[in-house]
């Protein structure tokens, strides 16, 4: 049977879900694909760094993190300069991330670090190192596709390898599948939508009469707020999630900092209600299109009619409507999604590589 190594970087809530999805779903992965996928590495900031060319154990590892918090590792300590030491199964390493990319044995890097929004650092260059060693690339951090699509794009043909970032923009649903695989000669004139599920619920919520500290309290308790939620509200995440559509979609090849952008940090109560009044809702929407050739993006909260899609999309939905030259405007929604929906992008991105590659 054949053997599908991958290298993880980043292990948090998504990570863990997905090696929990890996698991219940090998029996099937291995009947279709006449495959087994192991993951021979992961990388981690604050629980440590795992390797195990024979395949770790992802049960084992979810009971460590669980009970202590971080890998326990089971055969001593590998490091950069004891390749010897590589055989050991599920050994405690010293190794970063950057330097599993570049040396550990695998076959495809998942790239799961946490997001760093002004500079898609470090993610671009672990998604880098991969492609110079000619392996296959999934990732769900949005940095890279916002900041360096175009450059990891080229790259990635260069050295006949696959990329895909279904999860970047609305978890699993199938918006950049959407566009590839049934669009076919469709030009993709513009893209818009209400992509960050924290300002949704927070507006919503706002206008129920919550007090803003519930809010908050509320949406860190059920893990979609932030400990801090500025980039959020001050319209960074809809700003980087924008910039990825664009770039992928329209071939844009720019940056959230190209956004004209607006957050909802300046949205009170009174504006709430002096919207409903007129019979409005305030939203936070996204979108961006092309105008004589050029792109231009932007994020601002917005009033729209209680008959509008966009007032429809209520809590931690989320929603993106593609405008195109042959299918007109088709529109996508997202309706409450929980860490599940996100691991399971990350794991069809895995059977689009099975697919390509078998």
């Amino acid at each position: 049977m054949k053997k599908l190594k991958l290298a993880i970087l980043g292990y948090g809530n998504s990570g863990r879900a997905y090696g929990k999805m890996l698991t219940e779903k090998n029996s099937e992965i291995i009947e279709k694909y006449n495959t087994e996928v192991i993951v021979t590495a992961i990388a981690t900031k604050t629980k440590g760094t795992l390797i195990d060319e024979n395949g770790i154990d992802l049960v084992k590892i979810e009971a460590e993190l669980s009970e202590f918090g971080k890998f326990q590792g089971s055969a001593g300590n590998v490091s950069s300069n004891d390749s010897a030491s590589t055989s050991k199964l599920s050994a405690l390493s010293t190794l970063s991330a950057i330097d599993v990319a570049k040396t550990a044995d695998y076959d495809v890097l998942i790239e799961l670090t946490p997001l760093e929004i002004f500079s898609g650092q470090p993610a671009i260059d672990h998604i880098k190192a991969a492609f110079s060693r000619g392996k296959h690339v999934i990732t769900a951090n949005k940095g890279p596709i916002a900041w360096a699509f175009s450059e990891l794009k080229d790259m990635a043909t260069q050295n006949n390898c696959w990329f895909f970032y279904e999860t970047t923009v609305m978890d699993g649903t199938p918006v950049f599948n959407l566009a590839n695989y049934t669009l076919n000669m469709c030009k993709i004139t513009e893209v818009c939508g209400i992509l960050n599920t924290t300002t949704n619920f927070i507006l919503e919520e706002l206008a129920k009469g919550t007090p803003y500290d519930a809010i908050m309290e509320e949406g860190k308790k059920r893990g979609f707020v932030e400990a801090d939620p500025s980039l959020d509200i001050e319209g960074w995440d809809a700003a980087a999630k924008v910039t990825s559509l664009m770039n992928v979609l329209m071939d844009a090849n720019i940056t959230p900092m190209d956004i004209n952008r607006k957050g909802i940090e300046d949205i009170t109560v009174e504006h709430i209600k002096d919207a409903k009044k007129r019979g409005k809702i305030i939203k936070l929407l996204c979108g961006g299109k092309l105008e004589n050739g050029q792109a231009k993006g932007y994020v601002r909260p917005e009033e729209v009619g209680l008959d509008s899609v966009f007032a429809s999309i209520t809590g931690t939905s989320s929603m993106v409507s593609i405008t195109t030259d042959l299918m007109g405007t088709i529109s996508v929604v997202e309706h409450d999604p929980e860490i599940k929906q996100t691991a399971y992008g990350i794991f069809g991105d895995t059977l689009r590589v099975l697919d390509a590659i078998l």
